[in-house]
């Protein structure tokens, strides 16, 4: 999972570089793993990009130097790919115009369109991330509508349009995005599914006259934060072009059986609760799932004897202030959060994971002490965030504990952009509620049921959007875009994407009973250095180091 922001200044001698800063600092819950901007200044483009926090990767010197009225920015939370800051995106190729692409999502076909990249159209792909095929893909299709002319000649909206449905008629999975091509204008996108979310504002250029500020973002709350409009969303199967040239806007569905089926798992944990996705609050939605949760609470144990509810922060708060009012319960705060510690669901490796709960978390022990005390939480991926957390609450003196989540049973793979690769790590493989339950070492834990989560969204949105479909695959092995498990994308999935996989391309020594082969699985090429960034326009001073000084020059001066 990731978040992309774009925007288009109608004002040319404005710039665009602290409005996308800002726009990625709330964005970040989606990604904490890399951050990069591009920005394009008359045709010059300018790039920033590295491992690390928002805040982290660009300080004062990299923001003067990204200047210009139209850019993309990004962070990152890898799914595919590595953890190299070579994958940090933007990413670019020169040719044709000059196209950057900003990608949030998974291609699920990525291993046969490398192939076709490389051997067909014969384009170099330096990375294992699908980002690089989605923008060489592209590039292609652009080169193929719009020939071997000088920049920017004859790019139109028509050409534009065409080269996004030889993208959507390629690329499987879910996948939504901005394209950057030099001199012409920025590209929003968004699959034929619309599994991945993306939205469109506007306001009043400084110029006036009726131009107008174009933004894209992966959530609401960034174009609310940057004094934006909030127009609509990006539909499933559209892309939206903005001529930098004329400051148009236009759109076109490219996709000819193009139907809605949102992520589901956005509402449950991803999106921040102050966004508004395909029409529907988050906040809305996650009050709606409180109250079927404390629903399902009350039919199995009608005579609980809960004396407290509390939240596991911080995503899950929402439900769970719902679900103790309809409990009759009281709401009240047991865990209080480090804020510094990154979200433990998207850290890389189990390890990390459970050691990084104790660091984030710690307990206010007179909620606990002699009580029985209902834990709600968004959702149960492997279960050891969950483990340590009951353990934390039997330590501060729980009488009883129970647990609650907002979602089902994970069972299955994600494979559209969420850490959730293979079953066998997940907690819910081949276990029922009972043997959950003595796993994690609670009382007794409850899921959501499906067809709950479900009516919790679809009944919060608009008369005039409504949504009728989801993707569930994690919770019910249903692929909308029709992998079935056991495919040989799952197995491939599996060897390079488990913890074991993960932890190897991120150096630490392998065990005896691990061999290198087994853990890159079927990767096309040698893998990557782990550090191969060059320093972002050659920078020569010698006080740049460390983090400040890796990133990928697009003007050799």
């Amino acid at each position: 999972m990731c978040g992309i922001i774009a925007i288009l200044l109608a004002n040319e001698d404005e710039f665009v570089n602290q409005m996308i800063f800002d726009g990625l600092t709330v964005l970040q819950h989606r990604g904490q793993d890399a951050a990069g901007i591009v920005t394009s200044e008359r045709r010059r483009l300018h790039l920033r990009k590295d491992n690390g926090l928002v805040k982290d990767v660009f300080q004062t010197h990299h923001m003067a130097e990204l200047r210009g009225n139209v850019g993309l920015g990004h962070c990152r939370y890898p799914t595919a790919g590595s953890s190299s800051c070579a994958e940090a995106q933007p990413l670019y190729t020169n040719y044709p115009h000059g196209i950057c692409v900003a990608h949030n999502g998974n291609l699920t076909n990525t291993h046969e369109l490398t192939d076709v990249v490389r051997d067909t159209m014969q384009r170099h792909v330096n990375t294992d991330s699908d980002s690089e095929v989605l923008l060489n893909i592209f590039a292609e299709c652009m080169m193929n509508r719009t020939g071997r002319g000088a920049a920017g000649h004859g790019c139109e909206a028509e050409d534009v349009f065409a080269a996004i449905e030889g993208v959507m008629e390629k690329c499987k999975g879910g996948y939504a995005g901005a394209y950057l091509i030099n001199g012409v204008g920025i590209v929003g996108f968004r699959d034929p599914h619309g599994i991945r979310p993306v939205v469109l504002g506007s306001r009043q250029s400084s110029l006036g006259n009726g131009k107008l500020d174009y933004v894209l973002a992966s959530e609401s709350v960034a174009i609310d934060t940057l004094g934006f409009n909030l127009e609509r969303d990006v539909r499933a199967g559209e892309a939206v072009f903005i001529d930098m040239r004329t400051g148009e806007m236009q759109s076109k569905i490219c996709h000819p059986d193009a139907s809605t089926s949102p992520c589901i798992f956005e509402y449950v944990y991803f999106a921040r609760p102050d966004s508004i996705m395909d029409g529907v609050s988050v906040y809305e939605s996650r009050l709606k799932m409180g109250e079927k949760l404390a629903e399902k609470v009350l039919k199995l144990h009608p005579d609980h004897d809960i004396d407290v509810v509390i939240p596991i922060p911080d995503t899950s708060r929402t439900s769970a202030l719902q679900a103790a009012y309809c409990l009759g319960r009281p709401f009240r705060e047991g865990f209080i959060k480090n804020r510094y510690i990154a979200r433990t669901f998207i850290m890389p490796g189990q390890e990390t994971r459970k050691k990084s709960v104790r660091l984030k978390l710690n307990t206010i022990k007179s909620e606990f002490a002699g009580r029985n005390v209902l834990l709600v939480d968004d959702s149960v991926v492997r279960g050891t965030t969950a483990r340590e957390i009951v353990q934390m609450a039997r330590d501060a003196g729980a009488n009883k504990v129970y647990f609650t989540s907002a979602a089902p049973p994970i069972r299955y793979p994600n494979i559209y952009g969420i850490d959730i690769p293979t079953m066998r790590e997940l907690v819910a493989y081949e276990r029922d509620e009972e043997q959950i339950a003595k796993h994690i070492g609670c009382d007794w834990i409850i899921y959501q049921d499906l067809k709950d989560l479900e009516a919790s969204v679809s009944t919060t949105a608009p008369p005039d959007q409504p949504l009728e479909k989801f993707d569930t695959s994690c919770f019910s092995a249903k692929y909308v875009t029709g992998e079935t498990i056991g495919d040989e994308y799952f197995t491939r999935l599996h060897k390079l994407r488990n913890d074991a996989a993960q932890e190897e391309r991120r150096g630490a020594p392998l065990k005896d009973s691990q061999s290198r082969s087994s853990m890159t699985g079927t990767m096309h090429s040698a893998p990557q250095s782990m550090d191969g960034c060059e320093p972002v326009s050659n920078d020569k001073r010698q006080n740049v180091t460390g983090a400040g000084s890796s990133c990928e020059p697009l003007n050799n001066n």
